[in-house]
């Protein structure tokens, strides 16, 4: 990694990320958008702002054997805890 740009380490994209906004890909097939404010080894988060894609996979009804809808539900909310060992993915807002 190049050590002129401040990134040692995994962390330290994160910590580099502190106040912007990021996107988190959860399990279970969520995914959030907020304002980082704190974060820790184990990659608990702290999200200001934050917007909550749900995507809800149902079986079709009178349909082909493994026909299935998917229907997105979404929520905003002033403050999350985000529990690390639910987290995929952090991604950083773009550095352009």
């Amino acid at each position: 990694m190049d050590p002129s740009s401040g990134i040692q380490e995994p962390f330290d994209l994160i910590r580099l990320s502190l106040s912007e906004r990021v996107f988190v890909k959860l399990r279970g097939d969520r995914e959030l958008s907020g304002v980082l404010h704190a974060y820790d080894g184990h990659m608990n988060l702290i999200l200001s702002d934050v917007e909550e894609t749900i995507m809800i996979v149902e079986p079709v009804e009178g349909g082909a054997e493994g026909q299935t809808t998917v229907n997105i539900a979404k929520r905003k909310m002033n403050m999350l805890f985000v529990r690390g060992d639910g987290v995929i993915l952090v991604s950083p807002p773009s550095r352009t």
